[in-house]
């Protein structure tokens, strides 16, 4: 399946920043299904790229020109659902089974995950997902498994910090993915995260807010412990005051966005990132 994606990010600031440094990983690679046919980052400011520990296609922006709005546009095309060669190992599997502050298991999430050993990853992904109940703002970026576990609700990055969590619980290395999801209706336009299981020498891709096994429909961008070491984008500023961010994400099977939608989209995005910073 050939997608096109738009992914665009507006931060905006009360004050003059001075200095701001960030690392993007927002460029997708070859690997697990996919392929990418065409990629591009869009800023103003200076981009490095490297590759980081866990093997992600990573950038650091710099920018040491005072400014007061910061618009990070990503575009390209990837085809999915294709014949790729393996990606390499970069760590081994022990470091997978690591526990992180967002991901670590408490007494209930192991009772949860306890029933499920031996069973297929499937029966414990419906049941978390019967478990959890996906309820957009319930919960906040920091916000640890076991927490959105006792709440019962959250959104992909908690279905997927504790899922996480009860596959270390029955000794399984598992990894956070981020990335994007296409939909028919295409009413998901945030970025996306799942779970990767190593088994059969092999990872598996589990989506738990869907319900389902991770394909074609899927465009992974980085694997880490957790949100924190996949996010898309991570940082630090000199100035600023107060902060206003918001983001975009358009998956289209077929055409890509007009140049009038997508200066309707960034006017949509300059005033919600306003707004952010009101509240």
């Amino acid at each position: 399946m050939l997608l096109k994606i738009e992914h665009q990010t507006q931060y905006v600031y009360s004050e003059m920043v001075q200095y701001t440094i960030q690392q993007l990983r927002l460029t997708p690679r070859d690997g697990l299904g996919q392929r990418v046919i065409d990629w591009q980052i869009k800023v103003n400011g200076q981009l490095t790229a490297f590759e980081d520990a866990f093997g992600n296609l990573a950038h650091t922006l710099v920018i040491d020109q005072p400014h007061q709005a910061l618009l990070i546009a990503v575009s390209g095309e990837v085809d999915t659902g294709v014949a790729t060669t393996a990606q390499e190992q970069t760590l081994p599997m022990a470091v997978y089974l690591r526990d992180t502050p967002l991901t670590q298991a408490d007494a209930a999430m192991t009772a949860f995950a306890r029933p499920f050993a031996g069973a297929p990853l499937t029966d414990m992904m419906q049941a978390l997902r019967a478990q959890m109940q996906y309820i957009a703002g319930a919960t906040q970026v920091d916000t640890s498994a076991a927490t959105a576990f006792r709440l019962g609700k959250g959104v992909c990055q908690d279905h997927a910090h504790a899922f996480i969590g009860c596959c270390h619980q029955l000794g399984l290395p598992a990894r956070y993915v981020s990335g994007y999801l296409f939909t028919e209706n295409g009413n998901l336009m945030q970025t996306h995260a799942w779970v990767d299981v190593w088994q059969q020498d092999q990872w598996l891709g589990l989506d738990v807010s869907n319900g389902t096994l991770v394909n074609e429909a899927h465009v992974r961008l980085a694997v880490g412990l957790d949100y924190r070491s996949a996010s898309p984008v991570t940082g630090s500023r000199i100035g600023g005051g107060i902060e206003g961010m918001a983001s975009m994400v358009n998956v289209n099977q077929h055409t890509g966005l007009t140049d009038k939608q997508r200066e309707q989209h960034r006017q949509q995005l300059l005033a919600q990132a306003q707004a952010a910073q009101q509240q």
